[in-house]
């Protein structure tokens, strides 16, 4: 089973040092076997993915090609601690393992990966 197969909402999520990043704040499972977004369509929509592209850059702040990448393997967004300190979105490959209810991040990760 994948690591973001585990990943629920609300989830406390911890740096590999263990220093907290935030909770989840959402998820989307990703197609990590996909080469590209370009041409697929959103089962729930009906319409193309790259729409879904540029509205994801555009609300998430995020460069579109990381915006790409992120829709194609998939993502947790966290929502960090603090004032104005906003959300960082970390691919499903950036997940290294969840126990109890925490996420835990790969090696050499921390909350500002992929932040808005």
């Amino acid at each position: 089973m994948e690591v973001i197969e585990q990943v629920r909402e609300g989830m406390h999520v911890v740096a590999s040092d263990g220093k907290k990043v935030g909770k989840v704040k959402d998820l989307k499972m990703g197609d990590p076997e996909a080469v590209t977004a370009e041409g697929q369509t959103d089962p729930e929509t009906g319409g193309l993915v790259n729409t879904g592209i540029a509205a994801f850059a555009a609300t998430s702040k995020l460069p579109h090609h990381t915006a790409e990448r992120l829709l194609r393997v998939g993502y947790v967004e966290v929502d960090r601690p603090g004032l104005l300190t906003g959300h960082a979105y970390f691919a499903a490959d950036d997940l290294d393992r969840v126990e109890d209810d925490t996420l835990w991040l790969k090696e050499g990760l921390s909350g500002d990966r992929h932040s808005e």
